[in-house]
């Protein structure tokens, strides 16, 4: 018969258990908070001014005016006064809402706005340019940005592309390309607006 050697167990000395589960307790706490840094940020929204209008779709041109800063309030880029004619379009910068027309952050964050209202967009750097910003710009590589935006309105892209093939064809004849209504051209009808 063969003997089994009994280990004798040490009794838990008083406060080690605690000790245990407080140890545990850390180190679940320390993987959630790396769980959660991992997680990639959104873009936050903040509501300067109540927009009344639709949002801006996807697929379609959104005209802004913007200001945009880095974290510590350096202005790297804004909207500056529109080179369309206002009787073809509205007033502000037209930013056509589509996947590689403009930063992800950008398209998130104007979904969330609505026409007539006033915003602050903070795109966090994950959903900017990362650790790519644009050649020659001031943005550092994985910076924030942030974004003051007014939505001024917005249009389907076909409309836009309509107005501004107007708009081309009206500076055409303006610099009399030989077409009607030119110097030296014969007269012809103005252009007729396109349609809302």
């Amino acid at each position: 018969m063969t003997e089994v050697t009994r280990v004798p167990l040490q009794p838990i000395a008083k406060g080690s258990l605690t000790k245990l589960w407080l140890g545990i307790i850390v180190a679940i706490l320390i993987g959630a908070g790396i769980a959660w840094a991992a997680v990639p940020k959104s873009v936050s929204v903040e509501t300067l001014t109540e927009g009344t209008g639709p949002s801006p779709e996807l697929g379609q041109v959104v005209f802004v005016n913007y200001v945009g800063k880095l974290p510590d309030g350096t202005v790297f880029d804004e909207s500056g006064a529109s080179q369309l004619p206002p009787q073809l379009f509205p007033e502000g910068q037209p930013l056509l809402l589509e996947d590689g027309a403009l930063i992800d952050g950008f398209i998130e964050g104007l979904q969330k706005t609505q026409k007539g209202g006033k915003y602050v967009l903070e795109i966090p750097a994950n959903k900017g340019y990362g650790s790519a910003p644009p050649p020659g710009s001031p943005i550092p590589a994985n910076s924030d940005l942030i974004f003051e935006v007014e939505i001024v309105d917005m249009m389907a892209r076909e409309d836009a592309e309509r107005r501004m093939m107007a708009f081309q064809q009206m500076m055409q004849q303006q610099q009399g390309e030989g077409g009607p209504g030119g110097p030296g051209g014969p007269a012809g009808p103005p252009p007729a607006a396109p349609g809302n």
